[in-house]
Formats: C-alpha cells, sequence, structure tokens
C-alpha cells in the first residue's frame, strides 16, 4: 500500500470530517512557517503557510497516514474537505512529482526521512480584506476579532477555530489574541 501523508495545523486535525486519514495525528510533521492569516469563510481567521514574511516563526505541523493510496484520489478528497476548494489549492509531493509549491523542498526531506511515498497538504495562500495573498498584521486580526458588527455566532466560531488549534502551533500572532482575549485553549492535541 503507497504511503501518502496528509500534514495538518488547523481544523483537519480535530474535525476530519469525511477526510480518510488514520488516527492518531501524530505531532511531527515538517516545520513549516504558520500563522493565522487567512480570513476565511464563516468570519474565521485561519491557519495558513505564510511564505517570506520574517515575523513568522516555523513551526511543527502534524500529519496523519491517509487510508487510501492514490495520490490524485487524496488531493480529490482533501480539496472536498477543505471547503470544495480546486485541487489546484492542495499542494503535494510525491516520488514522481510535486505541485511546486514553495515549500516542496522541505515536504520531500521530512517524507523521504518517514519512508512515505507521497504528502498533501492545504495550500490556499494568506488572505485579508479580499485580495489573495494579503499578509494581515496581527493588529489586522485583533481589529477583526473585536469588530462589533461580527455577529455573535460568527464571533463564537472565530474564537472556536482558533482556541481548537492544536497546542503546538504557537505562533506570534496566536499569543498575542491569548493576551488580548485570554482564551484558554480546547485543543486536545
Amino acid at each position: 500500500m503507497k504511503k501518502i501523508a496528509c500534514l495538518g495545523w488547523g481544523s483537519l486535525v480535530w474535525d476530519p470530517r469525511g477526510l480518510p486519514v488514520r488516527r492518531p495525528w501524530f505531532n511531527d510533521g515538517p516545520l513549516l512557517p504558520i500563522e493565522f492569516a487567512r480570513h476565511s469563510e464563516g468570519e474565521r481567521i485561519t491557519l495558513v503557510i505564510v511564505p517570506d514574511k520574517p515575523d513568522v516563526a516555523y513551526v511543527r505541523s502534524l500529519w496523519a497516514l491517509m487510508s487510501i493510496d492514490d495520490l490524485e484520489k487524496a488531493k480529490k478528497e482533501l480539496a472536498e474537505r477543505e471547503g470544495k476548494i480546486g485541487v489546484e489549492n492542495i499542494g503535494y509531493w510525491s516520488k514522481d512529482n510535486n505541485s511546486g509549491h514553495r515549500y516542496v523542498e522541505i515536504m520531500e526531506e521530512w517524507a523521504i526521512q518517514k519512508n512515505l511515498e507521497a504528502v498533501i497538504w492545504t495550500a490556499l495562500p494568506p488572505k485579508f480584506d479580499k485580495p489573495d495573498g494579503k499578509v494581515p498584521t496581527v493588529e489586522d486580526i485583533l481589529s477583526f476579532l473585536k469588530r462589533k458588527d461580527l455577529p455573535y455566532e460568527k464571533r463564537k466560531f472565530a474564537e472556536e477555530y482558533i482556541r481548537k488549534a492544536p497546542l503546538q502551533i504557537d505562533t506570534v500572532y496566536r499569543r498575542k489574541i491569548d493576551n488580548e482575549f485570554n482564551w484558554p485553549s480546547l485543543a486536545s492535541y
């Protein structure tokens, strides 16, 4: 059986839904520059890989083995789980090919060490105030979370995402959000 890993750092870990991953999630994934830098559906601020920003710390991602062994199917399953995003937003590395993602060399080195044939991950860019690629400042994020016009249910949804983020995803923005709102972690990982 082909060993395919799926990387996670946000809701995939605590809520894989129908994604065909085996449990548990392992906490020794590759180090990646991850931050709360994407304004996503439901008025959430979600975790994404943030390239080329010096103040974004590299954190240890998590990973799980897929219960399927077909790379194309694994990419489609992850795209479906992530809100029916296009498969072009799924990064991947395999022994035969890769997505050309900015950090694919990191994924390759890590995968070879783990004796994996392939790795997939969500490769959505940062986004704030509409344009993909715009990296919000921590002040942008704090202001967004303090908005008075953010409906209660959406505020709770945004808070839940941040509080359930895996403990090892210890980012600069997360620490500042914790200091500002005093939201204790709800993470089980």
